[in-house]
């Protein structure tokens, strides 16, 4: 759990600089920074978006996985919840950046292969490097993030905390279900999520991605799926 403790710290340190660089600007650089971090959204979901070999399963989970999520509005849950962590710490802070800052890095942090494979490699081999690195990553881009949406991003860590710390704890358990394929597919429609943040962040349309997030618990049963229903 040390280096899942250290990468939440990561994300707290660097949004607070974000937050720190935010009020020194005036809106037409806010909007600088927004466009680079869309942009750089776009790049790290199309280069995760890349790893998926089976379309058809990744179409799938897409489908219904934004079917599911609409359906019970995981989408609207984020809004509530972003709304009351604002009302109890950032009071000041605009909710709607709020939760989008909360919802974007939540994804972008927990969806790549890095999370889970490092969280594995912490809790049956006690080998924190993975998680090190990613936690540098991760401290760099809530700089970025924290600098266009605000203090929201820094309580992705919270996320980061429960899905990394719950990988780590269960690790000797899942880890022999989590295979090569399972991790390139989960990456894949995890980088779908982000490019959909990335074309939020732009404004060429709005997307609500949190909706789409049942696409990953799909893509776990498609793949464990594969060996019996070999079209997917």
């Amino acid at each position: 759990m040390l280096a899942t403790v250290i990468n939440a710290l990561a994300i707290v340190l660097g949004s607070v600089i974000g937050v720190l660089l935010k009020k020194g600007l005036s809106k037409r650089f806010e909007t600088a920074i927004y466009a680079a971090a869309g942009l750089t959204s776009l790049v790290i979901g199309i280069q995760m978006a890349l790893k998926t070999s089976h379309v058809l399963a990744f179409a799938l989970a897409l489908i219904l996985g934004g079917l599911l999520g609409t359906a019970i509005k995981i989408e609207d849950a984020v809004l509530g919840l972003g709304e009351r962590l604002k009302n109890r710490f950032a009071r000041n802070e605009d909710s709607g950046n709020f939760a989008l800052g909360f919802l974007t890095a939540s994804v972008l942090y927990c969806s790549g292969a890095m999370a889970i494979i490092g969280s594995f490699k912490a809790g049956t081999e006690g080998d924190y490097s993975l998680l090190l690195t990613k936690s540098i990553l991760d401290g760099t881009l809530s700089i970025l993030f924290a600098s266009a949406m605000g203090i929201g991003v820094a309580f992705s860590a919270v996320s980061v905390l429960a899905y990394q710390g719950a990988l780590t704890l269960l690790s000797i358990w899942v880890k022999s279900y989590v295979s090569e394929l399972m991790l390139a597919e989960l990456t894949g429609v995890g980088g779908a999520l982000v490019i959909m943040i990335g074309f939020s962040l732009l404004d060429i349309k709005k997307m609500k991605t949190g909706d789409f997030v049942p696409a990953l618990l799909f893509t776990v049963l498609f793949v464990l799926a594969m060996p019996y229903v070999t079209f997917l």
